[in-house]
């Protein structure tokens, strides 16, 4: 079942330069893209803070932004809405096609719901999933599985320093401590420390678990 994502830039309005801000997060989608392809349509700018993909199934848009999310550079947040469910193309004269179907009005709740939260009790918020209604629809079960371990991420996800977040990138990846250690120019026994403290360590597992069941 495919997996609509619409995602917005947190406090975007607030940047000190969106365009150096656009930039950066550009080239980290494509640097994800590289080295993770899962997307069926990568995430790409619509309008203002906007940017919308599309991925094979919930696990794989899940699998992404994760990793997107431990890319990104320290002053640079993004909110995702994933919607399981129905895609169609809709024929267009002067664009070719355009996507359309439930799995897009489910993520565009989603990232109405996840924006709610993140404005209450869970700051640390970013990611939420809505199963479509209806005939064709996604599972429910599992976007609810997945929703409960989006939250826990997130929180991980949203305590970490910069270099916390490249160590656990690098480590979902399957890159070794020495080889982190090395890149990052610091001890084997601080990457290990810092994968352990920050739950860096559970992500990459997780994250492999996640990806073997799909």
């Amino acid at each position: 079942m495919n997996a609509a994502v619409i995602a917005d830039i947190v406090g975007s309005r607030r940047l000190e330069d969106r365009a150096a801000a656009q930039r950066d997060l550009d080239d980290t989608i494509a640097r994800v893209e590289s080295d993770f392809p899962l997307a069926v349509r990568a995430l790409r700018p619509i309008v203002g803070d906007e940017l919308q993909g599309v991925y094979p199934s919930l696990v794989a848009a899940s699998a992404s932004l994760l990793l997107l999310r431990l890319a990104l550079p320290d002053g640079i947040e993004c909110r995702f809405g994933i919607g399981v469910g129905p895609l169609a193309d809709v024929p267009s004269i002067t664009v070719g096609t355009i996507s359309e179907g439930p799995a897009w009005w489910a993520a565009r709740a989603a990232i109405e719901i996840v924006h709610r939260k993140q404005s209450r009790s869970l700051s640390n918020a970013r990611t939420w999933a809505v199963a479509a209604a209806g005939e064709g629809a996604g599972d429910g079960a599992a976007v609810r599985l997945a929703n409960s371990s989006f939250l826990t991420r997130d929180q991980l996800v949203g305590g970490m320093s910069e270099r916390t977040r490249r160590i656990t990138y690098s480590r979902c990846l399957g890159a070794t401590q020495r080889e982190i250690a090395a890149a990052e120019q610091i001890t084997q026994s601080a990457v290990s420390q810092a994968l352990a403290a920050s739950g860096g360590a559970v992500l990459a597992d997780g994250l492999s678990t996640l990806l073997a069941a799909e």
